[in-house]
């Protein structure tokens, strides 16, 4: 397959703020549609999913996608289709329990030792099977108030040592927006580490620009980045430069996935994928059971089935190259393997 003839703007063919490429994303399905070859496939977008969570892609990401295949697994992961306005049972607004979880302002606390941070509601790019489509952002940010009640409430708690930026994505912050909150964290004697989960180093890898590297790298504690790849078709150069951008001021990389229908429920897709994050100096961390979220029941692979994929890498990958098949269960201490 050839790749997608979306056109770039000059602007973003030269160098460029991160801030940018951010606002020329893709927006309009019939736009993206009509780049890729693939006219047809308006008449299955759902002017309703696209109003409650509207299509956001970067350029650079869309031009990873195959033109003419409408199977093409990146194009999968955004095109608002109308499988979404189904309602499914056992599919819920809230299906990882963080609104039961919530501590301060921003904060949710599930795990022992650990408390995760809501940095923003943005995201570079908006993932159809996105556990968090539903979250009241408006309400709930860390960032708000100068991060205060969410400091407030890590500083009662001396049992957290480690600090999780989640979102949204916290890498749509500016970089002097998280040295704010680094900053402030510095007081507190009981963080020893600092963990970032975020998808803009393969959705928008410019991001990983020279200001970001100098903060990374200047952090007071050991910094693992949690990236989130689903198919190694998101890993090209772009972003393999990043991950050794990120690598060389000594942050661990990991990666976790979401196990979907029509993205990688195949053996050969998933050795592809761990393979590419490995060359790319990532390790498999998580495949993820679907969180079963409405409007994503269309993503979801049963059990059984995800058990015989899981058994089929693992004849064919070595034991530190095979990530954990998890689930989330609320209430549970932690990750659930399956």
């Amino acid at each position: 397959m050839q790749p997608v003839m979306i056109p770039v703007p000059a602007a973003a063919r030269q160098p460029a703020r991160w801030q940018a490429l951010w606002r020329d994303a893709l927006r309009d399905p019939v736009e993206l549609l009509e780049g890729l070859g693939l006219p047809g496939l308006v008449a299955r977008v759902s002017a309703s999913a696209q109003a409650q969570f509207p299509l956001r892609v970067p350029r650079g990401y869309a031009a990873r996608m195959r033109h003419g295949d409408a199977k093409d697994p990146l194009l999968r992961q955004v095109l608002p289709l109308d499988d979404e306005d189904r309602l499914v049972p056992g599919f819920s607004l809230d299906a990882v329990g963080d609104g039961a979880a919530k501590g301060g302002t921003g904060v949710i606390h599930k795990y022992d030792g650990r408390a995760l941070l809501i940095a923003t509601g943005s995201c570079a790019i908006h993932c159809r099977y996105c556990f968090r489509r539903h979250f009241p952002y408006a309400e709930e940010t860390a960032a708000s108030g100068g991060w205060g009640s969410a400091l407030d409430y890590l500083r009662a708690d001396p049992s957290i040592h480690e600090v999780i930026l989640s979102g949204g994505d916290p890498l749509s912050l500016s970089t002097s927006k998280l040295a704010e909150l680094t900053g402030a964290l510095r007081d507190l004697p009981q963080i020893t580490r600092l963990r970032l989960h975020t998808r803009l180093p393969i959705v928008l890898p410019e991001r990983i620009d020279a200001e970001f590297l100098d903060w990374i790298g200047g952090l007071a504690w050991p910094t693992v980045m949690v990236v989130h790849a689903n198919h190694a078709h998101e890993i090209d150069a772009t972003v393999r430069e990043a991950f050794g951008d990120l690598r060389q001021r000594g942050v661990h990389l990991l990666n976790q996935a979401v196990l979907m229908r029509g993205v990688n429920d195949d053996a050969d897709a998933l050795v592809a994928l761990s393979e590419a994050l490995f060359a790319s100096g990532v390790l498999p961390y998580y495949l993820h059971l679907l969180d079963r979220v409405q409007g994503t029941a269309h993503f979801e692979v049963p059990e059984a089935e995800a058990l015989a994929l899981r058994d089929a890498i693992h004849a064919r990958l070595p034991g530190y190259l095979l990530p954990r098949l998890v689930r989330e269960i609320p209430g549970e201490p932690g990750k659930t393997a399956a």
